[in-house]
């Protein structure tokens, strides 16, 4: 008996161990080795960089040298951009998230990052870099800034060749940029002129490109035309600078550098320029009332990759869903007709098909409207009449850690 007893004893003692706790000083000489194994592997770093928001990026750059040199990599800032969703609009320099639960602050309060006589608003926003001048009314006093607002970064735009010859103005100063197909940037000036021949008047165009890798201006080519030149709302996709006006629609094709005709959808009401205007995620909209009587019907175009034509992407019926409801300033009836006080400052696509949404200002609210499943959000209540008309004044934000 008591030699059985001591065999289970010896039995029990030789087992203890494999059920004693590691000790917390090899627990965290575990954790060492684990990080350290992770550190050392700049495959594994990146992936789980890749989805940190942009600000602990620009934070961890200060972590060593190599994070540095990591995260300002070429191809980890191409594949930090592509996951980035529009998170906001500036208006009038104010941000507005589009969702309305973001405690994140903007990202800037002010445009101050260049001492500017004058102060300084948004011209054009074009994935992540801003086109930025001085806020004043006299075109030659401006002077023109390329601005990251994620990080800071700026650069000034120096004058244009033959800006500030008496016959000539400024018809149109727009930004030229994506991570990958433009990732030098671009600023196209068209300086326009105009020319008595006989009894007829015509307009000259000099179109000027400047190269922000060569820091120099070109001329590239001049047009004349007898039609009055409207390059408002320039806008960037594909390789060019689109203008969609119903008179004289162009685009400018920046690889073979000259100018082409627009073709706009041939059920386009609108007798001037359409109700919107913009790019998302890749993607070129048009935005034109529909018909049907009334302007609350909406009809959202998308152009064609090859430039062949355009496509009904989304239908809006503004007057359902308890829209007019909520913001009765929305319709106002006349005789015979319905009209909509309302304006579209932005068509937002989303990584998928049903997070895609339409910015609009009615009235005085700006409010997110889905477009798949016709829900709508209020995001910011205006007190300030001066913002009654904002289209030409609202901009998307786009986080990119771009350098230049």
């Amino acid at each position: 008996m008591a030699s059985t007893r001591s065999k289970i004893r010896k039995t029990r003692n030789a087992f203890k161990p494999c059920f004693l706790q590691a000790s917390p000083t090899d627990s965290d000489h575990q954790l060492t080795l684990s990080a350290e194994r992770i550190g050392s592997n700049d495959d594994i770093l990146t992936e789980i960089l890749l989805r940190l928001p942009v600000t602990s990026i620009l934070q961890f750059r200060s972590v060593s040298k190599h994070w540095e040199w990591l995260l300002s990599q070429r191809h980890f800032t191409l594949r930090h951009d592509k996951r980035q969703i529009s998170p906001g609009l500036f208006v009038r320099n104010n941000y507005i998230p589009f969702d309305v639960e973001d405690c994140s602050p903007p990202p800037f309060r002010r445009l101050d990052f260049c001492p500017d006589l004058n102060s300084i608003k948004i011209v054009q926003s074009c994935n992540g870099l801003l086109l930025c001048c001085s806020d004043c009314e006299r075109i030659r006093d401006r002077k023109y800034y390329v601005f990251n607002p994620t990080t800071k970064q700026f650069a000034i735009i120096p004058p244009v060749p033959g800006c500030n010859d008496t016959r000539t103005t400024i018809g149109f100063m727009g930004l030229a940029f994506h991570q990958t197909t433009c990732p030098h940037y671009k600023v196209v000036c068209i300086l326009r002129a105009i020319i008595d021949v006989s009894l007829s008047v015509k307009y000259l165009m000099l179109f000027h490109v400047y190269y922000s890798e060569t820091r120099e201006w070109k001329t590239k080519n001049s047009y004349c035309t007898s039609l009055t030149p409207d390059f408002r709302n320039g806008v960037y996709w594909n390789g060019a600078i689109y203008w969609a006006c119903n008179f004289n629609s162009w685009y400018f094709d920046l690889n073979e550098e000259r100018l082409k005709d627009l073709t706009l959808p041939l059920s386009m009401r609108t007798t001037y320029s359409p109700i919107y205007f913009g790019e998302s995620r890749g993607h070129l909209h048009l935005v034109d009332t529909a018909g049907n009587g009334s302007d609350t019907y909406l009809t959202v175009y998308e152009m064609l990759a090859d430039h062949s034509g355009w496509f009904v992407k989304y239908t809006v019926e503004l007057h359902k869903y308890d829209l007019p409801f909520f913001h009765p300033f929305m319709i106002k009836t006349y005789w015979r007709s319905t009209n909509c006080a309302f304006e579209v400052l932005d068509v937002v696509r989303g990584e998928k098909e049903e997070d895609a949404f339409m910015v609009l200002k009615i009235w005085r609210s700006i409010i997110r409207y889905n477009l798949r499943d016709n829900s709508f959000k209020t995001l910011f209540d205006m007190t300030d009449r001066s913002l009654d008309k904002i289209y030409d004044d609202a901009h998307h934000y786009i986080q990119s850690l771009t350098s230049f």
